[in-house]
């Protein structure tokens, strides 16, 4: 790699001074993790970027988007993402649940009738979520990109073979995204690639994302190349065809940010059930099979990462990052990764121009580097009006020294659980303890109905964790205090 010049362009962004403070002492390491890992993978060229609270923050091309120009990588650049284009798929079929067109539980063959001789048991959860019984078809599948439907159609009347039964282990299986592709555009009326545009692209104004390659103007296309033979070839240009939703999407750092953001905005969840947000999150419910893995990234080589394919997206349970959501897309030509950080409002991803080179562990390790640096921590929930009332409440009990002082703010289990004269000695043993104390302090709440406090006294603090009951007005079901 010694005749490829690294090119770094770093994007000014309209953000906010505070953001880009807060991530601009974390961008050497971070940019060097990049770099590094694309001199050892060899790839012509890469973008990356950080989303936080729906804006793009920080993005930043390196390398060259063709060998034969060299023109830069920038965030206006387009890369095919290959499986990441999962999400859009997955994205619509929950549309379409809600919109009431399906049920995830419906045989896949009432919406794709190819399937009813041989389908059996299949259901639209299965396909969702990898378990339909499909044997595991990476790279076979990246190769049927450009099928036509019609073809399409005669693979699927002829039946696809059996890995395993439905329902019973997961299996990555392209050929379940393009069938699920299937049923978009059979119950929606509309090609797939057209479902997604008018649904997704447009209203997200991610302008410059298509299905089809070819039209992507040249100086925009970053080209994809393989490493063999101790050098670069291109990789030959795949139209869109009926794979496309398995792993057809093209698109811009600039694009695809857009579209982080959205997963995102589930985040955080108020107590209300339904909407976008419900189905956003549901996009991290698993229904599949738990499994493990050894974590990206050089730090905890050791440690286990747990996970399970939801929709679209794999929800895990890291070591040391906590609760995540990722995917990757390996292509020829092309790799790319995301890694989102739901209650932290934060997502991390990067395209790349070389054939299955998806930077997993630059990415993981960025996000190390954002921990590290607090900057991943959980946005604040916002306190409700129920949990306001009970803390208000809670505060005149202290005040008064006596818990029977407010029965209107009381579950019917409080005095049950702790007589009213044991609680009012604990509340004047507490008060000898630390004098008087400012219960003006806020609550962070854990929920709509549940938080923690500290309350700062003359000789001391409190803390304490409220828990309202499952009632119809706010009534104090338990209430811990003690000193730290």
């Amino acid at each position: 790699m010694r005749n490829l010049t690294l090119a770094f362009a770093a994007l000014t962004l309209a953000v906010p001074a505070s953001a880009q403070a807060d991530i601009g002492e974390s961008l050497p390491e971070i940019r060097k993790g990049f770099a590094d890992w694309m001199l050892d993978q060899r790839a012509p060229g890469l973008v990356w970027g950080v989303v936080k609270d729906g804006m793009l923050i920080h993005v930043e091309g390196m390398g060259v988007q063709d060998l034969e120009q060299r023109r830069p990588v920038t965030a206006d650049s387009a890369f095919r993402i290959a499986s990441m284009s999962k999400a859009f798929t997955a994205y619509s079929i929950l549309k379409l649940r809600d919109e009431g067109k399906l049920r995830l539980d419906d045989p896949a063959s009432v919406h794709v009738p190819e399937l009813k001789p041989w389908g059996h048991g299949i259901t639209v959860r299965h396909l969702l979520h990898h378990t339909a019984g499909y044997v595991t078809d990476d790279p076979w599948g990246d190769r049927q990109q450009s099928m036509a439907e019609a073809d399409f159609t005669r693979l699927l009347a002829a039946g696809v073979p059996f890995q395993s039964a439905p329902g019973t282990r997961y299996e990555y299986s392209n050929v379940g995204y393009a069938t699920l592709g299937r049923i978009v555009g059979n119950l929606s009326g509309q090609p797939y690639q057209q479902r997604i545009r008018e649904t997704i692209f447009q209203p997200l104004g991610m302008e410059t994302t298509t299905y089809e390659v070819r039209d992507v103007p040249i100086e925009r296309l970053a080209r994809g190349y393989r490493w063999e033979n101790n050098r670069w070839t291109p990789e030959p240009v795949m139209p869109d065809g009926a794979f496309g939703a398995m792993g057809g999407v093209v698109t811009t750092a600039n694009d695809y940010a857009k579209w982080v953001a959205h997963l995102l905005s589930g985040w955080p969840a108020d107590a209300k059930a339904g909407g976008e947000g419900a189905m956003l999150r549901e996009m991290r419910a698993g229904g599949g099979f738990t499994h493990v893995r050894a974590r990206p990234g050089k730090d905890a080589p050791d440690c286990r990462l747990q996970m399970v394919y939801a929709a679209g997206l794999v929800a895990g349970s890291d070591c040391l990052l906590g609760a995540v959501m990722f995917h990757s897309g390996g292509y020829p030509g092309y790799g790319s990764h995301m890694l989102l950080f739901p209650e932290a409002g934060v997502g991390i991803f990067a395209f790349s121009n070389r054939t299955y080179a998806a930077p997993l562990p630059p990415v993981w390790d960025a996000a190390g580097v954002l921990q590290r640096a607090g900057l991943l921590k959980a946005r604040a929930l916002s306190l409700t009006p129920a949990l306001a009332q009970g803390y208000a409440a809670a505060g005149r009990i202290w005040a008064s020294g006596r818990i029977d002082a407010e029965p209107g703010a009381l579950a019917m289990n409080m005095l049950m659980d702790r007589s009213a004269a044991n609680w009012a000695a604990e509340l004047a043993r507490l008060k000898a303890e630390t004098g008087q104390c400012d219960t003006t302090s806020p609550i962070v709440p854990d929920g709509a109905l549940s938080g923690r406090f500290q309350w700062r006294c003359t000789t001391g603090r409190i803390n304490g964790q409220l828990l309202l009951a499952p009632t119809a007005t706010p009534q104090i079901q338990a209430l811990r205090l003690s000193r730290p």
